[in-house]
């Protein structure tokens, strides 16, 4: 394990990430604000806010690609297609229960739906104007429990 009394805050940010949140997150909460590391405070929070979106549409874009699976191959339907439909369902839930990402998950839908056509029809065989040219369902249809039909 790092020391964190040896390194800077700098470093530490590169060296051990968790023991750099660590040493920040216990100078805000002793409300020791001149010890803050402000340019890789900023840095973080970019970072993890992109990398929340980005599994936000990936999530949304797996989801379609299992849901035009499901309704388009009603003979092929199987557990793990439905198990993984659930687990993007309860993920997304959490993910976009309200906020900025909601937001996200509504902007991205339509280029989220587009790319989960091109999964869908490589791992079907079925061509791409199989499917609607347009997503077809909103993001409450989605992450409806009772979704998609048996």
């Amino acid at each position: 394990m790092i020391q964190q009394s040896t390194l800077t805050f700098s470093q530490l940010y590169e060296t051990d990430e968790t023991a750099w949140l660590d040493a920040m997150v216990e100078r805000i909460q002793q409300e020791r604000w001149d010890e803050l590391d402000y340019s890789h405070l900023g840095e973080y929070l970019s970072d993890r806010a992109r990398r929340d979106r980005r599994e936000v549409k990936s999530r949304l874009t797996t989801l379609l690609a299992h849901v035009l699976k499901w309704v388009h191959q009603p003979d092929h339907r199987s557990r793990s297609w439905r198990g993984t439909i659930l687990e993007q369902q309860q993920e997304l839930s959490d993910l976009v229960s309200v906020g900025v990402l909601r937001n996200h998950a509504e902007t991205v839908l339509t280029d989220a739906y587009a790319k989960a056509v091109e999964r869908a029809a490589v791992e079907t065989g079925l061509a791409v104007e199989t499917f609607p040219s347009e997503c077809p369902y909103v993001l409450e249809q989605l992450l409806s429990p009772n979704f998609p039909a048996d």
